[in-house]
């Protein structure tokens, strides 16, 4: 029932900046935390960042300083702005969403965007 869409990937020089969005749709809990994980070749996914809907940050030490997560919560956008890239950030990119109710874990996943580091 939720559908989430990224956009924004690309390739991008060492040093240079690059913005991810992704775009929830469908029937969304108003309270949720939104993140970006990572996933590159032949590696587990980790963590990026994430924010909740109250707006409390979360990031990977490895982005700390050079990314910053926000969100737009009328338009259940959530966004990563992505400055200072190294080659070490190349990797798929993934959009997520989980909420909690009393009885339920909600968790959605988008397809993916490719962001590429090059040297």
């Amino acid at each position: 029932q939720v559908q989430l869409v990224e956009s924004g990937g690309g390739l991008v020089q060492a040093g240079g900046s690059l913005g991810l969005s992704c775009a929830a749709s469908g029937s969304i809990f108003s309270i949720n935390t939104m993140g970006w994980y990572r996933q590159a070749p032949g590696k587990q996914r980790e963590l990026g960042a994430t924010i909740t809907s109250g707006g409390t940050t979360n990031y990977a030490d490895s982005v700390k300083g050079r990314f910053a997560i926000s969100r737009d919560n009328a338009k259940n956008t959530v966004y990563l702005q992505m400055n200072s890239l190294k080659p070490e950030d190349t990797a798929v990119y993934y959009c997520n969403l989980r909420a909690h109710t009393a009885s339920r874990e909600y968790e959605y996943w988008g397809q993916g965007t490719q962001v590429t580091v090059s040297s």
